[in-house]
C-alpha cells in the first residue's frame, strides 16, 4: 500500500464562508466551524462498512500491496527524538513539541519506505469541551493526587490524536490434548498428640487421558501500531468498536495529528496470531472435563487470514510533574479515561500516616 503517510488533509471548502470544512464531534457530520454550515454530501459512515475491504494476509506479507483511499495530499511529519513516535500534520502547523510526550526534541521526518495507508476510521464521538469535563472529574476522584493536578490549567495539554491500529481476521482450528482429572476422596486415620485415633478425608485426583478439537473464528483482533501511547493505558482504554469503522475521509482527520505506525504489519500479525493462540487455549481449557487438569496441549492452525490498517481517535493529555512524565489516555469514541497521576505524599500523611499515629497514641494511652 503506498504512500504511507497518513496524507489527511484534502481541503474542502465552506461554500458559505471559504473555511475548511472538518469533522465536528459534537454533532456528529463534517460542518464549518466558521460559519457552521453543514453540507448535505457527508462522509460514509458505517452504513456503508461494506465497502471497508479486508486484504488477504499472506500475499501483503510476501508482496505489499497498493491500497489506498484519498491520501494523496501534502503533510509534514515530525519523529520525537524522545519517545520515537512520528506525528503527521497540515502543512501550515508547526510541531514545538511531541504531542505524546511533550519533548521538545522534534525533527522533519522523511520516509525510507513506502508504508501502509489506512483505508478506514472510527469517527471521534467525544468533543473536546465533553472531554475536559470527563478530565476535570477523573482528576477531581484522584485522592491522593496534588491540588494542583486538579486545576482546569492541566487540560490544556490536551491533544486530539489518531492512532494506527492494525485488524486481524482468521479461521482458527484447535486439536488439544490433556490429562483430565476428576476428584475423589479417602478416609486417614490418624492419631492426634493425646494419643486419640481420628479420621480425616483426603481429596485425591484420578487421572486419564482426553482430547478434542475447536473450530473459532478470529473477527477483528486489534493490535496497536503506536509508540507514542504506553501499551498499559491504551489497553485500558480498549475497546475499540470496529464495528463501527467508516471508509476514510479527509474530514474526519483534518485539525487532528495523526501517528504513522512503527509496528510494521509482520510484527502486528506476529502479535495477533500469539493473542489468537492465548484465546484458543483459553476456549480448549474450557473443553477440558473434570474437576482439574494438567498437561494442557493446544495445536493450532490459522486460515483465511486477513487484516485492515485503520485510525482510532484518542484524546491525550501529557505533562510532566516534578521530574516525572505522565500521561492519560481518553478514548475518543468510548469516552474510557485511564492514566497515571503523581502522588501528594502531604495528603498521604494528613489522610493515613496522621490517623494511624492518633490512633497508636491513643491506644498507648489506654493501656498505661
Amino acid at each position: 500500500m503506498a504512500n504511507g503517510e497518513v496524507k489527511a488533509l484534502d481541503k474542502r471548502q465552506c461554500p458559505e464562508c471559504g473555511g475548511d470544512l472538518e469533522w465536528s464531534a459534537a454533532k456528529q457530520a463534517v460542518t464549518c466551524p466558521h460559519c457552521g454550515f453543514v453540507p448535505a454530501a457527508q462522509p460514509e459512515t458505517s452504513d456503508q462498512a461494506g465497502q471497508i475491504v479486508e486484504h488477504d494476509l499472506e500475499s501483503a506479507l510476501a508482496s505489499v500491496p497498493e491500497v489506498s483511499r484519498g491520501l494523496q495530499t501534502e503533510t509534514v511529519k515530525v519523529k520525537c527524538q524522545s519517545c520515537q513516535a512520528i506525528s503527521i500534520f497540515e502543512p501550515g502547523r508547526v510541531a514545538q513539541r511531541c504531542q505524546f510526550c511533550g519533548s521538545p526534541a522534534v525533527m522533519p521526518y522523511n520516509e525510507t519506505r513506502d508504508p501502509i495507508t489506512p483505508e478506514s476510521l472510527l469517527p471521534v464521538k467525544l468533543a473536546e469541551p465533553a472531554v475536559r469535563d470527563r478530565l476535570k472529574a477523573w482528576y477531581s476522584s484522584r485522592w491522593f493526587a496534588p491540588n494542583r493536578l486538579k486545576s482546569a490549567a492541566l487540560t490544556d495539554t490536551l491533544h486530539a490524536i489518531y492512532l494506527p491500529y492494525w485488524t486481524f481476521d482468521a479461521q482458527a482450528d484447535a486439536r488439544w490434548t490433556a490429562e483430565s482429572g476428576d476428584y475423589y476422596y479417602e478416609t486417614e486415620y490418624i492419631t492426634n498428640a493425646q494419643g486419640q485415633r481420628q479420621s480425616r478425608q483426603v481429596r485425591k485426583v484420578r487421572w486419564y487421558f482426553t482430547s478434542g478439537q475447536l473450530h473459532h473464528f478470529f473477527d477483528d483482533d486489534l493490535v496497536p501500531g503506536t509508540v507514542g501511547v504506553r501499551m498499559d493505558l491504551l489497553h485500558k482504554v480498549e475497546p475499540f468498536p470496529t464495528a463501527e469503522l467508516a471508509p476514510y475521509d479527509p474530514a474526519f482527520v483534518r485539525g487532528w495529528t495523526v501517528e504513522r505506525y512503527q509496528v510494521d504489519l509482520r510484527a502486528a500479525s506476529s502479535q495477533s496470531q500469539e493473542q489468537m493462540r492465548q484465546v484458543l487455549f483459553s476456549l480448549c481449557e474450557q473443553q477440558v472435563p473434570g474437576d482439574t487438569h494438567r498437561n494442557l496441549d493446544v495445536t493450532s492452525r490459522f486460515s483465511d487470514r486477513t487484516f485492515k490498517h485503520v485510525l482510532v481517535p484518542v484524546w491525550l493529555v501529557s505533562y510532566t510533574f516534578g521530574r516525572k512524565a505522565f500521561q492519560t489516555v481518553v478514548n475518543g469514541y468510548t469516552g474510557a479515561i485511564a492514566g497515571d497521576r503523581p502522588t501528594s505524599w502531604t495528603k498521604i500523611f494528613f489522610y493515613i500516616i496522621l490517623p494511624l499515629m492518633v490512633l497508636a497514641l491513643i491506644a498507648l494511652s489506654q493501656w498505661r
